[in-house]
């Protein structure tokens, strides 16, 4: 089994795998320095070196470059402060070149020697012009790069209809698929007003529950079933997930309310299922 090393960039992010060859002897919350994709970042360790199955590993895990000195951290600081300015400084330019983009974030890595900026747009932006502009006016290599309604809302935060704080700007790292299957399975309105969040697409949460009311409607009994109660026979009008409780039209057309434990105490067959007996 392989022996690795979690490090995240962002406090909300993806943790990566490294391999920790010649520094086994660190701990959570200590940064590193680490060769990626896009050259190297500074990292915090979030999981000490352990050993993990194979299946975790994609592709062939890079090492550490060397541990974070105070003068990486400050100057990582520096240019996160600087950030600000850069993401409105490139706002204008856009709006210079007439592109069709909103500049969403800028992100400096940690020694300025290269600046990425965030945008959304609904077409193909041609910012060539813009990057050499940039280029010229940051003295750091420019990346532009596009990215979708999902982590636009990650990047720049906000308050959902629950009142609370984001859930992919503070604790979300990976966006999980989400479909009005499970808006209908939780009996929720399939108004988009009342099931999207504000980026726009059907709302995170609506996975989190949708395995406990799949286990629970397998449970009850559906609406439309003809049951026996301790009331007497009816016919289930409404079916309560939360509760775990079906409400049930008996034949004096009374609605009662019982818990499926009940229901399935006393089951019934439908008059339509009932088999015909002869003298």
């Amino acid at each position: 089994m392989p022996l690795v090393i979690g490090v995240r960039f962002e406090p909300v992010a993806k943790v990566y795998y490294f391999d920790p060859a010649g520094f086994e002897n660190l701990t959570v919350g200590e940064y590193v320095i680490v060769d990626t994709a896009r050259g190297e970042e500074v990292g915090k360790v979030v999981i000490a070196p352990r050993e993990v199955s194979d299946q975790e590993i994609v592709g062939r895990l890079k090492g550490i470059q060397r541990q974070a000195t105070a003068l990486d951290l400050a100057q990582l600081a520096t240019y996160r402060y600087r950030e600000q300015e850069a993401l409105e400084r490139c706002s204008q330019k856009v709006k210079e070149f007439n592109l069709p983009m909103k500049i969403v974030r800028a992100e400096y890595n940690y020694d300025g020697s290269r600046l990425v900026f965030f945008f959304v747009s609904e077409t193909r932006v041609d910012f060539r012009e813009l990057v050499r502009d940039l280029a010229q006016s940051f003295k750091s290599h420019i990346e532009l790069r596009q990215i979708g309604v999902r982590d636009e809302a990650k990047l720049i935060g906000g308050v959902g209809r629950c009142g609370l704080t984001l859930c992919c700007a503070t604790w979300l790292t990976d966006f999980n698929p989400v479909s009005i299957k499970m808006a209908k399975q939780q009996d929720l309105p399939l108004s988009p007003m009342e099931i999207s969040g504000v980026c726009g697409r059907l709302l995170c949460c609506l996975a989190y529950e949708n395995d406990a009311y799949t286990a629970a409607k397998a449970r009850l009994p559906k609406q439309g079933e003809v049951i026996d109660t301790a009331h007497g026979r009816g016919k289930i009008v409404q079916v309560n997930v939360i509760k775990e409780t079906v409400q049930v039209e008996l034949e004096s057309q009374v609605i009662v309310e019982v818990s499926y434990q009940d229901v399935e105490a006393q089951p019934s067959v439908s008059p339509r299922r009932r088999r015909r007996t002869t003298d």
